[in-house]
């Protein structure tokens, strides 16, 4: 790495929607409508075979009166709701850009204070997690970078998630 960028601070509040018998989840769809942070919108994310396939789009003026319909028409191919709360997670998250040398963007390292609640169950929980995402100009060897990376975190003190998702964690998966 060639420099990290000063941090960024974020208040990210999502909330996660799916069916009273948990359709979306049993088929690893997450549903979710984030605010804060560059990413805010609606976002679905689906776990398949062939790996991961997510859909985003922006808030609008009708985000808060139910899914919208481009995201339910998304939707539609596991279920057509209706759709209630599941839970809610917020964090307030540092973010770290590192860069290369000519400046462009080799990962992001996110620490998180997590708060979620289960609001099915009316749990509730907190905890700590660092997350790294590629960028563009990521090192061509991803699995030697994440050996490095799992080896600094693991000095530090750090140990591997308790679980894959933060939604998994909140709803005691």
């Amino acid at each position: 790495m060639a420099r990290v960028d000063e941090p960024e601070h974020r208040a990210l509040d999502a909330r996660y929607l799916d069916t009273a018998e948990r359709t979306l989840a049993r088929q690893r769809i997450a549903v979710r409508r984030r605010e804060g942070g560059p990413d805010a919108g609606w976002h679905v994310k689906a776990s398949a075979a062939e790996g991961r396939h997510e859909w985003h789009w922006p808030l609008g003026a009708d985000a808060e009166e139910g899914v919208p319909a481009e995201v339910a028409a998304i939707l539609a191919e596991w279920s057509a709701g209706p759709f209630q709360p599941l839970a809610r997670i917020r964090n307030r998250r540092t973010a770290y850009t590192l860069r290369d040398a000519e400046g462009a963007l080799v990962a992001e390292v996110v620490d998180d204070q997590v708060s979620a609640r289960d609001e099915r169950a009316g749990t509730e929980s907190s905890w700590r997690e660092w997350e790294v995402e590629l960028g563009p100009a990521a090192p061509a060897d991803v699995d030697a970078f994440f050996s490095a990376v799992d080896a600094l975190v693991a000095r530090a003190g750090g140990r591997p998630a308790a679980s894959d998702s933060k939604l998994a964690r909140a709803l005691g998966a």
